[in-house]
């Protein structure tokens, strides 16, 4: 295994998880200078979120076209360069479009890097190097509330993008180094017409979302369901759906997506209700909200042997219950609440989503035909940060709308609280899919 180049792609992802994550705990301090509300900066978040779903596909087959060192290094300069974007902004709309930019840079940079890692490493050898790659990226989460709430508190916003320049001269230099510019001689035509559609439908979804428009979502769902009829019509389409077949699969994208949907309005939430609705700092919002990233990682060794001593369906149905009662949990948040039991649901709400994030990837891939696993790979990723994305869009629409029909003029504990059991309903539906799973379902996948 190329272990200085597996790092290099471990490198990369950290720095496209980190800055998901990262800014959630600045997002009062951006509001003020743009002059708009916290709630509004969800479409910092979610735009960059959409900007890496759509353009992973594509990513891919640049770099079989041009070659893999172009597009990786060319990826990274284009993530960089948007970081200072980011950090020069003067109002939301030049963030947005600078946050799409960072997307886009993101969305080539870790898929292409892993395909490189793929093909220079030993079938023996490749979990490792998954390992070397994925681990990185883990720790992300971990660290970008508090580090992102200590540069707010002590320095300014824009650090937390700023931090990423350093970091990104590092990376091209290196890839400079490492990577070979391979190409693919058989590549077919991208299916940009696929491309296109899948595009519009996502944004125009993600956007009305934002602004509460019923006729635009409508619009959205119209395109996506043009955008499927079209590629399933073709010979070479940006996505082939035949992995949907197989219940497993179908029940790891579609009632996975509303899990991970509901489970990432959590990250959002928790910190601009300490910072709006308990006075804390940004940096005390971090270090809290670093209890939900810790139950993440503290399940980690328990998450194969549960899957092997209970099965897919089990799980996902026992833990999904357990998933939805931590959201519930944070209604009873208050200033009155102990702190110790918040540090404590919130560390529980951490261990019930790392089991039922793993349980749902590991049962994806358990039945599928390895002549769809390239499609299967794709959609996967696709479907990854557009869930979380719509759970930030989403969480912050119910927010508004609670604030409304309670005429509020600034966002209230109670509305966060609100909010915060009408999530924990949604969530609900995504037990309707693990429900119809067979007892069995992708049982051979857990055997030794």
């Amino acid at each position: 295994m190329n272990k200085p180049l597996a790092l290099l792609v471990a490198f990369t992802f950290f720095m496209e998880n980190l800055d998901a994550n990262i800014i959630a705990t600045a997002l009062p301090a951006m509001a003020t200078q743009f002059g708009v509300h916290a709630i509004d900066l969800n479409i910092g978040m979610s735009a960059y979120l959409l900007a890496v779903a759509i353009f992973i596909p594509l990513g891919g087959w640049l770099a079989d076209r041009f070659g893999a060192k172009i597009i990786f290094v060319s990826a990274i300069a284009v993530f960089t360069f948007a970081s200072i974007l980011c950090a020069m902004s003067e109002n939301l709309t030049v963030f947005v479009i600078a946050r799409i930019l960072q997307g886009v840079g993101g969305a080539m940079m870790v898929p292409v890097g892993r395909l490189v890692v793929v093909r220079h490493t030993p079938k023996k050898e490749l979990v490792q190097a998954m390992a070397y790659v994925t681990w990185p990226g883990l720790i992300a989460p971990v660290l970008g509330p508090p580090l992102g709430g200590f540069l707010v508190t002590h320095f300014s916003w824009q650090w937390i993008f700023l931090i990423n320049v350093p970091l990104g001269i590092l990376g091209v230099l290196a890839a400079l180094r490492l990577v070979s510019n391979e190409k693919q001689a058989d590549i077919g035509k991208f299916d940009f017409i696929g491309f296109i559609l899948l595009a519009s439908a996502c944004g125009s979804f993600m956007y009305a979302m934002d602004i509460q428009n019923l006729i635009l979502s409508l619009v959205g769902l119209g395109l996506l369901w043009l955008a499927v009829y079209y590629m399933r019509r073709q010979t070479n389409p940006l996505l082939k759906f035949d992995a949907f077949k197989e219940q497993t699969f179908s029940v790891s994208v579609l009632g996975g997506s509303v899990f991970r949907m509901t489970m990432s309005a959590v990250p959002f939430l928790l910190p601009l209700m300490f910072q709006l609705a308990f006075g804390l700092s940004a940096w005390n919002a971090g270090l809290l909200i670093l209890a939900v990233f810790v139950g993440n990682v503290a399940m980690k060794p328990f998450t194969t042997p549960l899957m092997r001593r209970f099965g897919f369906r089990q799980v996902l149905l026992v833990n999904g219950i357990l998933g939805t009662l931590s959201i519930a949990s944070c209604a009873l948040f208050s200033p009155q609440l102990p702190l110790w039991s918040m540090i404590f649901l919130m560390f529980v709400s951490g261990l019930t989503r790392s089991l039922q994030f793993t349980c749902y990837t590991s049962m994806g891939f358990a039945d599928i035909k390895p002549q769809d696993r390239r499609y299967a790979s794709t959609m996967t990723s696709l479907f990854f940060p557009i869930s979380f994305g719509l759970g930030v869009a989403v969480s912050a629409c119910l927010l508004k709308m609670v604030g409304q029909v309670q005429q509020h003029n600034v966002v209230t504990l109670q509305d966060f609280q609100i909010t915060f059991l009408i999530i924990a309903g949604i969530s609900l539906f995504a037990l309707i899919d693990a429900v119809r799973l067979k007892p069995n379902a992708g049982h051979a996948s857990l055997q030794r």
